[in-house]
């Protein structure tokens, strides 16, 4: 009975309309729709690899082998399996333009092709010609085209000459668009499109040089992708190869995807909690403004599950309403803009209506209400009929009935799980939901603490009466001091985490490597070449480290006899192939920390010396046996040694070492890091290029730039989404400021009536505006700065160091923030009359 009943004193009470409840429609919606534009860009973008798998891949299905050709055997396979086949060359190189006796050189990634590229898609040329007959070139030289911005960089135009290794070709156009781009993962130089004839004679795919054969297949129509994946692997078990189909067309792309849309999510939860905040302030403000409405009811014999249902249902309505706003401005939002948003993508996305991500936010909506307005609303059975006249529910205990309690810790875990299971990242999302906690815990003891000292240094402050005032009104008004420190605060907790995070990454990559870092990693070094590379360098006073390895690549494919992946998981040194070396003995440089090193001249059964950090994540021990497939041939070895590898200071660093008998008969090259002044990279670079036109160097300053601009996408994405947790905050803080419209208009007309100047008011309500700011920002700081610390040693493994500028930025930004939404609401307060407010207060 008493639930009918509530519901008809809810609807009635919503015929009033939604004034006091459009902070808390604007917090919730804004955190919701946050969340659903996220999941349904991703989703957009999925749908788009799905769809466009074939033409992302540039095939239906496709094999790569690293370091050589398929064989007879395997071509015959895939030629019977399949209605053609095209196969593909891929490798980096350096492309030099001579003029006179200047030379230049740039890091190019080239890719080598056969008459049937593309099977799929086109690629799009400036000037518009035929892929055939760029490729044929002109002159008795075969033809090239290149993305604009090497062009650009060699200052080349169509028909000058450039050289790959010792092969002179001609620019014939510029590569515009390349339709397997997308597959194509992450490269340190731009695209260089040549015939796989043409490189013949330039040197550049000797036996044992770094490249990558793919073999695209054109399947019949209707072909069981998976049947087919099964076949070639058991067909070609043992050769190494690695298998990709219109399944997922993309994987490094929608690996990151998912990542990056996960990690979005969690920011976006943590901008749900700020508006969390505000939805409890605007429900608390709410609820006191209805003391006279409860007591009646009270006093004509509701009870108190009628006067809890009653605002639980008419809440709940609203908190409905909020986040169906939410899910159409976050779901439509993306679509309305998805040509804008499409444009700027490098991947297919298919903008729709989404009912999954949308069903995740509004998960996320319900549970985020149910958590932050029970508390308040719970509060409001435990206030007496006698007192609900006289601020009943600011005298009412603080913690609510235990078995409310028990209903929101229920509702947080429920959020907590829900988070970790949509995102797949249970570690991340702990992490997340523990900093949110911490925040929040600090940021109360913070507006309890500016409190007290705001009474305590009342007295101090005799002889200023504006910060006098100030000091005074902190001190006794909880309400609106607690909102704004928590939801600024938390807003500007988010930011400055993800500040001091983007900025601990960037020096990890950049800020910290020059000091220690080579100034080029060269590859492709013949053996027969080593005694004239290493001529050049060892007499040069500019360098002075230079370290050689022997290069192979190789794919792990058993461990123990068991499949890797059914062991390891998805580890990364499982996806595709690694970095393979050999040595005699383990090195000066080298730490072994378990295990023992073979004896020197050793030609028994194989050995490996695995890297210790990697061998404890995929679950290693010493005495297993790992199979690895080098140029089709299967190494099976057993792991003796574990040794510490450090890839952070960009040197030589190789998961797999092997003793040499066990590669004595595989071809490979070598490869050199070399450490020199910056004065003298230059010449070493010309004079080995003269030498040894087929070694490529990649200088490490700039693979430290190209890796910056994908960091630097990657801040921005994460900017945005704390930026919502921002502007949710400063909602709130403009609610905050609201509500105390009318007892700022009372102090005010109390203080002219005893003589004090507007001026002077106005500068109390400033000062009261900067010093929570400061108390927001201050806290916000230490909590940011602690949460970006916790994710980058735990979830990052990286060092950190306090980003200073982004730290005070974030204080100075909460003392304006408040600053401005003080005076926005002071100029009311200045202007009432005194007499007419102090008349309306009797």
């Amino acid at each position: 009975m008493s639930l009918r009943l509530a519901a008809r004193f809810a609807r009635r009470e919503l015929r009033g309309g939604l004034r006091g409840f459009g902070i808390f429609l604007a917090c919730l919606t804004l955190g919701v729709a946050a969340i659903a534009a996220v999941g349904s860009v991703r989703a957009a973008i999925e749908a788009g690899l799905t769809r466009e798998g074939a033409a992302l891949l540039g095939g239906d299905a496709e094999l790569d082998f690293t370091y050589r050709f398929a064989s007879e055997a395997e071509r015959a396979w895939m030629e019977q399996s399949a209605l053609r086949v095209s196969e593909i060359v891929d490798f980096r190189s350096m492309a030099v333009v001579e003029r006179g006796a200047q030379t230049d050189r740039a890091l190019t990634q080239v890719k080598a092709v056969d008459d049937a590229y593309p099977l799929i898609g086109a690629v799009a040329l400036s000037p518009g010609i035929p892929l055939e007959a760029a490729l044929a070139g002109q002159d008795g030289l075969p033809g090239a085209v290149m993305e604009r911005v090497l062009i650009d960089r060699l200052g080349l135009a169509p028909g000058d000459r450039f050289n790959l290794g010792t092969q002179a070709f001609v620019l014939m156009a510029a590569l515009e668009r390349e339709p397997d781009s997308a597959a194509a993962g992450f490269s340190l130089g731009p695209r260089t499109l040549v015939a796989t004839p043409a490189l013949a004679g330039s040197g550049l795919l000797a036996p044992g040089t770094i490249y990558t054969s793919k073999y695209r297949l054109d399947l019949p129509e209707g072909a069981d992708l998976p049947a087919l994946e099964a076949a070639a692997r058991a067909q070609l078990e043992t050769s190494g190869l690695r298998w990709r189909d219109a399944r997922n067309g993309a994987p490094g792309v929608a690996r990151f995807v998912e990542r990056l849309g996960a990690f979005l999510v969690l920011v976006g939860l943590s901008g749900l909690a700020v508006g969390g905040v505000g939805v409890s302030a605007a429900v608390r403000a709410y609820l006191a403004g209805k003391t006279q409405v409860i007591a009646t009811l009270r006093t004509l014999g509701a009870d108190r599950a009628t006067i809890f249902q009653t605002y639980f249902l008419q809440i709940g309505a609203l908190a409905l309403l909020g986040i169906a706003l939410g899910l159409a401005l976050g779901g439509g939002l993306p679509v309305l803009m998805g040509p804008l948003i499409g444009a700027q993508l490098p991947v297919p996305a298919i903008f729709t209506l989404y009912p999954r991500p949308l069903g995740e936010a509004a998960l996320y909506g319900v549970l985020t209400a149910l958590v932050f307005t029970l508390w308040p609303l719970a509060r409001t059975e435990d206030v007496r009929a006698a007192t609900l006249f006289r601020e009943a529910l600011s005298g009412a205990r603080l913690l609510p009935a235990p078995r409310y309690l028990a209903v929101i810790a229920a509702a947080l875990a429920l959020l907590i799980g829900l988070a970790a299971w949509f995102s797949g990242t249970l570690r991340l999302t702990l992490w997340t939901a523990g900093g949110i906690a911490g925040a929040l815990a600090l940021l109360a003891l913070a507006a309890q603490l500016m409190r007290y000292l705001a009474r305590r240094a009342g007295p101090a402050a005799r002889g200023r009466p504006a910060l006098r005032w100030a000091l005074a009104a902190i001190g006794a008004r909880q309400e609106g001091a607690a909102s704004v420190v928590l939801s600024l605060g938390l807003g500007l907790s988010v930011l400055s985490a993800v500040g001091q995070i983007d900025g601990n990454l960037r020096n990890a990559i950049s800020g910290n490597l020059p000091d220690v870092a080579p100034s080029y990693f060269f590859v492709d070094i013949q053996k027969d070449q080593m005694p004239g590379f290493l001529d050049r360098l060892e007499g040069d006073p500019a360098v002075s480290r230079i370290e050689s390895a022997p290069m192979l690549r190789g794919v792990i494919t058993r461990i123990n006899g068991q499949p890797a992946r059914e062991v390891a998981g998805e580890h990364w040194v499982l996806r595709g192939d690694r970095g393979v070396t050999y040595a005699q003995s383990p090195g000066d440089r080298t730490r072994i920390t378990a295990g023992t090193w073979w004896p020197e001249a050793y030609s028994g059964p194989p050995q490996i010396s695995f890297a210790a950090e990697e061998a404890a994540e995929m679950g290693l021990k010493l005495g297993d046996t790992m199979t690895v497939n080098v140029l089709g041939r299967d190494i099976t070895a057993t792991i003796t040694s574990f040794r510490e590898v450090d890839f952070s200071t960009a040197g030589m660093g190789f998961i797999l070492t092997l003793n040499p008998a066990a590669l004595a008969a595989a071809p490979h090259t070598f490869i050199a890091t070399v450490y020199a002044a910056p004065q003298a990279e230059a010449a070493i670079l010309r004079d080995l290029a003269e030498l040894f036109p087929n070694i490529t160097a990649i200088r490490v300053r700039d693979a430290i730039d190209r890796v910056s601009e994908v960091l630097a996408g990657i801040a921005a994405a994460t900017s945005w989404g704390a930026g919502i947790s921002l502007v949710t905050g400063f909602l709130v803080l403009i609610g905050a400021a609201a509500a105390g419209v009318g007892a700022r208009t009372y102090e005010a007309a109390v203080l002219k009536t005893l003589g004090a100047a507007r001026r002077r008011i106005l500068l109390s309500f400033a000062l009261r505006s900067a010093l929570m700011g400061a108390a927001a920002g201050s806290v916000a700081l230490g909590a940011g700065i602690a949460g970006a610390w916790a994710v980058s040693r735990g979830v990052l493994d990286t060092d950190f160091v306090v980003i200073w500028p982004a730290a005070i930025a974030i204080v100075l930004g909460g003392v304006l923030a408040t600053l401005l939404a003080g005076l926005l609401f002071a100029w009311r307060p200045l202007a009432a009359r005194p007499a007419q407010v102090l008349r309306g207060r009797e």
